[in-house]
């Protein structure tokens, strides 16, 4: 199977989470990809062009030869599928969906942690004010859920690393960047996911300065 021809669409500030787990996964699996960001802000996304890639007109979006597939963990499931010699998900059968429940919950749970912690926080260096009640309450959520999955002195949440382990990682750096209080265990193990190689080739693309109306949460 050809790898040349994938392509991945991004949000042009590099700092979509989700845009950020897939390319972690592509580089994971060492599979060479072309990279195309889209302007949100200017709503570019909506455009008669892009449409025509992406079914839900959002990123990150996926072309690989003459598929195209949008929302992250979707994407993730079928690239290691397509591409299995390098797995991102656990092989166990259970451990793997316990993977992606995870990645699910911290898409579709702990909005006021997302709202009042953007991703302007991990990415650009913004700092927010006080955490409000319901954040904190999402903060603790996260914080008991984390120190449940994670056995002790363990680096991975399943014992070798998978995705579901960065995904993770940057919901708790939305706090431990912004100096939130974070149980040491679990600000050590956000850091440690946090200085993977591919984590850190995306930290290093270049983002152009935020416009008024951009945010990414």
């Amino acid at each position: 199977m050809r790898h040349h021809s994938l392509h991945l669409y991004t949000d042009a500030q590099f700092a979509s989470p989700y845009a950020m787990s897939v390319f972690v996964t592509l580089r994971e699996k060492c599979l060479p990809f072309d990279l195309s960001s889209v302007d949100l802000a200017s709503k570019a996304n909506q455009a008669t062009e892009y449409a025509a890639r992406s079914l839900t007109r959002r990123v990150p979006t996926l072309i690989h030869e003459d598929f195209a597939l949008s929302e992250s963990s979707a994407i993730a499931e079928y690239l290691d599928e397509t591409f299995p010699d390098t797995p991102v998900y656990p092989q166990d059968r259970r451990l793997r969906a316990r993977a992606r429940q995870v990645q699910a919950w911290l898409r579709s749970d702990l909005l006021p942690i997302r709202e009042e912690r953007s991703t302007e926080v991990v990415f650009c260096g913004s700092r927010g004010g006080p955490l409000s009640a319901s954040a904190q309450e999402a903060a603790h959520k996260l914080f008991a859920a984390t120190d449940a999955l994670l056995a002790t002195h363990s680096a991975n949440l399943f014992g070798d690393w998978c995705i579901a382990d960065t995904d993770l990682a940057l919901m708790l750096n939305r706090l431990v960047l912004n100096g939130d209080p974070v149980p040491h265990r679990l600000k050590e193990y956000a850091n440690r996911q946090w200085q993977r190689a591919s984590v850190q080739q995306w930290l290093q693309l270049e983002r152009p300065p935020l416009g008024k109306d951009q945010q990414n949460i």
